[in-house]
């Protein structure tokens, strides 16, 4: 049997009657945000019965408090949105006044639209699950597609990582070099990338590809001036890494003189792990919005996003403003 965490009522910071419980998906993040937030883990029980499927056990009362569970969709994501589900279910018919999710990662996201006749819009089956689950409230970090927020017809928070990764190439010493410029990976991330461009000073490029099957990636056009500068490309999640590491190779092969890879959301699906070491990056920087136990390897680092998700849910619970978390960049 599994046990994951439940934060308890706090009293002093903010935080009374609010109440924190995490699915098995990311129970380090979990922990790391109820530190942030100052409040103590209690007992949440998620298990399965001997035919696979998902038993949960809340043990304690949420009746009438501000429940926030916490619970990304990465692998395996049919099982972790099972477990939401469940949990938002139980969670309502516990009486609990408000029940927020917090998703640091939204699974599905990529199937946002029909490219071709009969596709399903996943993500959109997805948002009606957890609104049709009991869901008041959803909360997450750096959407595939912005468009999925109107998927919905409850309130939804959009939090953004790249201040974070912003903040580590500053302490780096990469801010207002004239040898550093930003990467957006394709046309659709411009806006990312600019925005990372802005926090430290620098230009931006754009990398021009087409996607021939999925998950894999052709190099069109670069355009924008790289040569011997240090590359950062900046993307929303990394998969197989197949994208990353061909945009590297490009920039490298056409004269920059080092590439940094960062994301929000590190995917990492095989042979991610083995193709970025052995790849011309030089570092991969991720957020820990997905569990990275197993998948770690030497050029990889890992910035936390627990102190970004605790100031979001405290201000949700003591509505406040969150968009005021982000600046320029929301």
């Amino acid at each position: 049997m599994v046990e994951t965490a439940i934060a308890s009522v706090g009293k002093d910071n903010g935080t009374k009657g609010m109440k924190l419980f995490a699915g098995n998906a990311n129970p380090a993040l979990a922990s790391r945000v109820a530190a942030e937030l100052g409040v103590k883990l209690g007992d949440l029980k998620a298990s399965k019965f001997a035919d696979g499927e998902i038993r949960i056990e809340i043990q304690e009362s949420a009746r009438g408090s501000d429940v926030f569970i916490l619970q990304p969709t990465c692998a395996p994501t049919n099982d972790n949105l099972m477990e939401l589900f469940i949990l938002l279910d139980a969670f309502r018919r516990a009486s609990a006044q408000r029940i927020t999710v917090v998703m640091p990662y939204y699974g599905y996201a990529r199937q946002d639209k029909k490219i071709k006749p009969r596709e399903p819009i996943t993500a959109r089956l997805v948002a009606d699950m957890i609104e049709m689950c009991g869901a008041n409230r959803v909360v997450t970090l750096d959407l595939h597609a912005d468009q999925i927020q109107g998927f919905f017809n409850i309130p939804v928070d959009h939090l953004y990582g790249g201040p974070i990764l912003g903040d580590y190439f500053i302490e780096k010493g990469l801010k207002g070099r004239p040898d550093v410029c930003v990467v957006a990976p394709d046309v659709g991330g411009v806006g990312r990338a600019k925005k990372l461009a802005d926090m430290l000073e620098c230009p931006f490029i754009v990398i021009a590809k087409r996607r021939p099957a999925p998950n894999t990636v052709e190099v069109v056009e670069i355009v924008g001036d790289f040569s011997g500068r240090r590359c950062v490309m900046i993307d929303d999640m990394i998969d197989t890494g197949g994208s990353i590491a061909s945009g590297a190779q490009a920039l490298i092969d056409r004269g920059a003189k080092e590439v940094i890879a960062c994301c929000t959301h590190p995917i990492l699906s095989d042979p991610a792990c083995e193709r970025l070491q052995n790849s011309c990056l030089s570092e991969i920087v991720v957020l820990d919005t997905i569990d990275l136990r197993g998948k770690s390897f030497d050029k990889l680092t890992t910035l936390t996003a627990a102190p970004l998700i605790a100031n979001a849910i405290k201000r949700i619970h003591n509505n406040e403003s969150v968009s005021e978390l982000f600046g320029p960049w929301g």
